[in-house]
């Protein structure tokens, strides 16, 4: 991703923000284009570029009443199908296998004593990242905004971990999850630290196709605990790695969708061009 690019989706996401809140009246393209400063001609041409659909149709990804639609429609995929076929069993996912290892207790205890972390930042289709990774896998991604607060948050992650700027190749296979090619990626793993309840609720998020949502409920159910969801929440929230591990895919029951960690925009952004490409 380019530097434009990133500039794109900032206004992109101006606009998102304006869908957001005004979806409703299903505001027409010259509204959303004289909102974020550009042509109609210019904001259809760069918003299509970038998500692949029109902003009305796009718009109708963001509607609750579409999410709800989904929800409806995909329950028994998240709930038995997807869980039972895993990631394989979505078209666009096929070649990908994700594999969590959580770390030792000893290396949960120690703030990452004896690792070595590389890290490096990029763009991507929805902003800047800091992304790391150790011998293991990835570690950490995060959407960024301030490079030294980013890279503060990651230390403060592994304070005793020795920090290398460096992108490696287990980030570079990484980061093709922002693309639309999917097929170019090999085997990705994870490397986390988290208690036995996080790493089963992150390891249940990556069993939910892309274009598809869940509640915290459903995840709950799931993980054979369905009381939990408020517990369920928490774990979302500390999420160590953006998009990989699909936390902006789960929505409140109502077909909200809720806020997030990195921006309830940028969570929108996420889930509706991901309906775009899975629905183009």
């Amino acid at each position: 991703m380019t530097i434009k690019d990133n500039i794109d989706y900032q206004r992109i996401e101006k606009a998102i923000s304006y869908l957001n809140t005004n979806f409703k009246s299903q505001p027409s393209l010259n509204e959303i284009a004289s909102y974020i400063n550009l042509s109609p001609y210019h904001f259809q041409r760069m918003f299509t570029k970038w998500a692949g659909v029109s902003p009305k149709k796009f718009l109708q990804y963001l509607n609750i009443t579409y999410a709800k639609k989904l929800l409806k429609e995909k329950n028994i995929s998240i709930t038995e199908a997807t869980y039972e076929t895993g990631l394989s069993g979505t078209g666009r996912l096929h070649d990908l296998f994700i594999n969590i290892e959580g770390m030792t207790p000893g290396e949960y205890k120690n703030g990452g004593t004896q690792l070595h972390i590389n890290y490096s930042i990029a763009n991507t289709h929805f902003g800047k990242v800091i992304i790391a990774s150790t011998g293991k896998g990835i570690c950490h991604l995060s959407f960024m905004t301030h490079k030294e607060l980013a890279l503060q948050e990651l230390k403060s992650e592994f304070p005793n971990a020795r920090f290398i700027q460096n992108l490696d190749p287990i980030q570079k296979n990484a980061l093709f999850l922002f693309t639309k090619d999917w097929s170019q990626l090999n085997q990705i793993k994870l490397h986390l630290k988290g208690t036995p309840f996080q790493l089963k609720v992150w390891e249940t998020l990556l069993k939910i196709p892309k274009g598809s949502l869940s509640t915290y409920g459903q995840i709950a159910g799931i993980i054979n605990n369905p009381n939990a969801s408020r517990a369920v929440g928490s774990a979302i929230a500390v999420n160590p790695v953006a998009y990989l591990i699909p936390c902006h895919r789960v929505i409140k029951v109502s077909g909200e969708f809720g806020e997030y960690h990195w921006g309830a925009n940028r969570k929108s952004a996420l889930i509706g061009w991901e309906a775009a490409q899975t629905n183009s």
